[in-house]
């Protein structure tokens, strides 16, 4: 079943592939902190930044080999969702939280996180930041939990400097309950061609032209207030994946992966990955594979494999990967490269 999603190679190649992913595990790296994250982007193999409670980023210039703890003044009872590294100069964060209590924020630094400066606060009450993406180092889009019953998305085109709501007469109603999950910073996906895709539970907001207009998507995922898309990742303008699970049972056995071939217009389960449980991030690799982690453990189908590989049941709830240089982390300061 899972052959007809990927392409055949050359056997010796696929021999030599499968050589590499038996051998392929996290390697623990030592991040300094015991704060718990749920955001990492890795901009280049050496550049990866990341995310956390207690106002604390990681940030490392040397492939993990040293990781920089920073300590956002002013910041110290955010908890950083997502982030996104514009080079090792420049990154945004957005702290997820209630904007009636100061949590709804974006921050900026350009000098290797030296200094952050507030470029976006959003005060109104019931706003809640849940994940946000960049088309390239200007143009950005975040959402949040819905508000007046449609969808809540920001917009960027200025590098930050000033955001506007996306007009609501441009978006469809949400449903009753429908929302996100600020889990793992991977429910906004772009591509750099201004698509954009952005999850709720069980249905995935597109926009193909930066957030001029709207389509929506239904995904066989069911919505749940502890269930539903915890993340998405695509690797091409058409294919990309869903995951997710229940994160109050997040070891029962659930369709926890969906894959699309036609830019989200529809979706299809593939088999559940293992070990069984919660997937919150995943990512394609270039040899092929895709590689899964949520609370429940780390999941890896080669390409060409009829199933999943359960790697371990460490906990992480996010994955970022810049070619085959993959990072994963999670709770209580848990990084880990995979090598």
């Amino acid at each position: 079943m899972i052959r007809q999603f990927f392409k055949k190679k050359a056997h010796l190649l696929f021999i030599l592939l499968s050589a590499n992913t038996i051998n392929a595990q996290w390697t623990k790296q030592v991040s300094g902190t015991d704060a718990s994250f749920r955001s990492i982007h890795a901009i280049s193999k050496k550049v990866v930044w990341a995310g956390g409670s207690k106002g604390t980023v990681l940030r490392t210039t040397n492939a993990g080999a040293t990781w920089q703890v920073i300590k956002v003044s002013g910041a110290e009872k955010l908890d950083f969702r997502d982030i996104y590294g514009v080079s090792e100069k420049v990154a945004y964060i957005m702290s997820a939280g209630l904007a009636e209590e100061g949590a709804a924020k974006v921050f900026k630094t350009i000098d290797g996180g030296n200094t952050w400066k507030v470029v976006l606060e959003y005060k109104d009450k019931g706003a809640f930041f849940d994940s946000m993406d960049f088309w390239n180092e200007k143009e950005g889009i975040l959402i949040g939990d819905p508000i007046d019953d449609k969808p809540f998305i920001l917009r960027t085109l200025d590098a930050g400097n000033t955001w506007q709501r996306i007009d609501k007469e441009k978006l469809p109603a949400v449903f009753d309950g429908e929302a996100s999950f600020a889990s793992s910073g991977t429910c906004v996906a772009t591509q750099p061609n201004g698509k954009a895709w952005l999850n709720t539970q069980s249905r995935i907001f597109f926009t193909p032209d930066k957030g001029e207009t709207w389509q929506v998507y239904q995904t066989p995922f069911k919505k749940g207030q502890t269930a539903g898309i915890f993340g998405l990742h695509f690797w091409s303008e058409n294919q990309g994946i869903a995951v997710g699970g229940d994160y109050k049972n997040d070891k029962e056995k659930v369709d926890n992966i969906a894959i699309t071939h036609d830019a989200g217009k529809t979706w299809e389960f593939l088999p559940a990955a293992k070990p069984d449980g919660l997937k919150e991030s995943g990512w394609m690799l270039p040899n092929k594979n895709l590689l899964l982690v949520g609370t429940s453990g780390t999941s890896l189908l080669s390409e060409g494999e009829p199933a999943w590989k359960a790697i371990d049941t460490e906990s992480f709830h996010a994955i970022s990967c810049f070619k085959d240089a993959c990072w994963a982390i999670g709770g209580k300061g848990n990084l880990a490269k995979w090598k």
